[in-house]
């Protein structure tokens, strides 16, 4: 496992970090066996950095993580977790939301804690005014926080003022080969690593979308290049080939992602890309640009809808039907928005609410959307249909 030095207080770590929004599932919950398994055999392979936060897998992420670092394991990694500030009204707020967070995480202390989801200035501006700022550079010299931050999810003018209005430890942004120019951008990681900060890359592969059911024009670009390769390997190195970069999050979800993020981890060096290779990733881009409809990363912020729409499913088969151009598309929306869910999870059920585009991090107007997905995936007859399928198979 290659490590990289955090420029600001040099701590070796892993250039593989693992984020705890993803863990295996076993029905609803987390498959906690598999999970616990899966981050102790990264720590045995060198991964040093776990990034969890409050919310995450329902408030039951962080306790995962605590228990799985026990029996020697934390003092073998550093714990990224977050303040989520949109749930905080209060510096005695913060604090409890804290001390819980320690409860739940089986520790002392905090490595790196940031702000959770900072959008624009005001968000900060907020926290500063009642007075948490004061408090967490308090917990920093009594060394229960070592490094205060913040992830990003908001445009590039908002980035450039948030990270110079405090001299942040560290700071996590959205990076990828087709988020180049988007939120933070290309000139705010810069920015960043050019203020002696380390920056932490989240949703590398786009919650899979530069994984899984890639356009054959996509897959034949790799592959006209380099047959061996996985589409996560292309997207995992384009990132590392940035010095700037100093930790990829990768949410793994099994054994196997796992394995192949280690071995792409143990040789992923900066700078080691060629011309040649880059052009691929041009040709790729425009492909995928040019077929997707909707940017959703699948991150689930925006979930649950109190209505039952299984928002980030939709709008991933509403993209497959472009990305894909497959046959068939509205009879796999059909059984997996309607007839194999739990409960119906599908776009009609939206009554235009607005509380999920308030926690969009990619400012996606999910209303439009969902009235999108359900013109062109439904029906006049889809509801019903829809009832009749599932009385059927309760039969």
């Amino acid at each position: 496992m290659l490590t990289r030095t955090n420029i600001k207080n040099g701590d070796e770590l892993s250039i593989l970090g693992f984020g705890c929004m993803r863990f295996p599932m076993k029905g609803p919950s987390i498959d906690e066996e598999r999970s616990i398994a899966m981050i102790r055999d990264a720590i045995d392979k060198g991964v040093n950095y776990f990034d969890t936060a409050y919310p995450y897998h329902a408030g039951k992420s962080e306790p995962l993580l605590g228990k799985a670092l026990e029996g020697g394991y934390r003092e073998r990694v550093k714990i990224a977790t977050k303040l989520p500030h949109y749930m905080v009204n209060s510096l005695e707020g913060a604090k409890k939301i804290f001390k819980n967070q320690c409860t739940k995480l089986k520790t002392e202390y905090i490595d790196y804690y940031m702000f959770h989801m900072l959008s624009d200035k005001s968000n900060f501006d907020r926290m500063v005014k009642m007075g948490i700022m004061e408090w967490l550079d308090q917990l920093k010299q009594e060394g229960v926080v070592k490094n205060i931050g913040f992830s990003f999810h908001g445009g590039k003018t908002d980035f450039e003022e948030i990270v110079k209005a405090y001299p942040w430890d560290f700071c996590q942004i959205q990076y990828n080969y087709l988020d180049e120019n988007n939120q933070a951008t290309r000139s705010g990681l810069q920015l960043a690593h050019s203020l002696g900060m380390p920056v932490i890359v989240m949703e590398p592969l786009r919650g899979g979308r530069l994984v899984d059911n890639l356009p054959e024009e996509v897959l034949k670009a790799f592959k006209d290049y380099d047959e061996k390769p996985s589409p996560a390997e292309w997207a995992l190195r384009w990132i590392w080939n940035h010095p700037e970069v100093t930790v990829i999050l990768s949410g793994m979800s099994n054994e196997e992602q796992l394995e192949e993020n280690i071995r792409i981890a143990s040789t992923a060096k900066a700078n080691d890309l060629t011309d040649e290779e880059m052009s691929v990733f041009d040709k790729v881009k425009s492909i995928i640009l040019e077929k997707t409809k909707v940017p959703c990363t699948a991150c689930n912020y925006c979930m649950p809808c109190p209505f039952g729409v299984n928002i980030p499913g939709c709008l991933s088969v509403y993209n497959d039907k472009y990305l894909l151009g497959k046959k068939g598309i509205r009879m796999k929306y059909l059984q997996t928005m309607g007839m194999m869910a739990k409960n119906p999870a599908i776009a009609s059920l939206c009554t235009e609410c607005g509380k999920c585009e308030g926690h969009c991090p990619q400012n996606i107007e999910i209303r439009k959307e969902l009235k999108t997905v359900k013109k062109e995936l439904e029906g006049v007859f889809f509801k019903p249909v829809v009832a009749v399928l599932r009385k059927v198979m309760k039969r």
